[in-house]
């Protein structure tokens, strides 16, 4: 047996070990996924950025498949922040093709439901098109739903919530004495990205970076956050395991 071999082996014997401790009923029934690390991965592997984002988009369907066999009921992933419209043109219009392709993949499986959280409008067109029809293909699938966020941001969520709490007031002729009364924290979940859904229990990050950067902010008031030092695209089932274990050890205080 050669030496790659053993290491496989060895591996996949420890992967093994640490699921068999797993409690089931301690798994997260929402897990936020911040994937970072694509570009740090391509320069250590010698690639190019776009290589990084490539292949961090493949490693999305392995980790849904992780989640599917731990009874996980929603993930977000964090894909495409506000920010990112930031970098230079060379590089966020092939990711967002790259982005493209993996929503069309996430579709095409047949297992996820696809919603998208974010600002559509600042989206390009194609990138709009691919996000509408995925979720409308995959609406009545009955795996994981997938929360795809492109174009998205803490800050801009909660923005867009009031705004949107703003215009149903307007719509209905609500004054502004009886909307302040009426303001609470479960009418701006109700115009959240997410509204209907759990909030995420736990949140993991990739690639040793140990801060939110605007992720899931209002929803994310209870996580759990767990930090993994390896990039978003060398990210292992192990990895995963570790995280899920992590998880299960702690014992979640809500509001202290």
């Amino acid at each position: 047996m050669t030496d790659v071999n053993m290491r496989d082996l060895v591996y996949r014997l420890y992967a093994r070990r640490v699921r068999g401790r797993l409690d089931h009923a301690q798994v997260p029934k929402h897990i936020g996924l911040i994937l970072d690390g694509n570009r740090r991965w391509a320069r250590a592997s010698g690639g190019t950025t776009a290589q990084g984002h490539r292949a961090g988009a493949e490693k999305i369907e392995e980790f849904l498949g992780w989640c599917a066999e731990t009874d996980v009921e929603v993930v977000t992933l964090w894909m495409l922040s506000t920010d990112n419209f930031d970098r230079p043109e060379s590089e966020l219009v092939p990711l967002l093709g790259i982005i493209e392709d993996s929503v069309r993949a996430l579709a095409a499986d047949g297992r996820w439901r696809v919603h998208h959280v974010g600002a559509l409008d600042i989206l390009p067109d194609n990138t709009r098109t691919t996000l509408k029809e995925a979720e409308a293909a995959t609406s009545d699938n009955t795996g994981i739903l997938v929360n795809v966020a492109v174009g998205y941001g803490g800050r801009q969520e909660i923005a867009d919530a009031v705004r949107s709490l703003l215009h149903d007031a307007a719509r209905k002729g609500t004054s502004f004495e009886e909307l302040a009364e009426a303001v609470d924290i479960d009418l701006i979940s109700e115009h959240l990205y997410t509204r209907g859904q759990p909030d995420p229990d736990l949140v993991i990050r990739t690639s040793g970076e140990q801060r939110l950067s605007g992720f899931m902010l209002w929803q994310s008031a209870h996580s759990e956050y767990y930090f993994c030092e390896v990039f978003w695209p060398a990210f292992r089932k192990v990895d995963f395991l570790r995280a899920m274990r992590d998880y299960a050890a702690r014992h979640r205080r809500y509001g202290g």
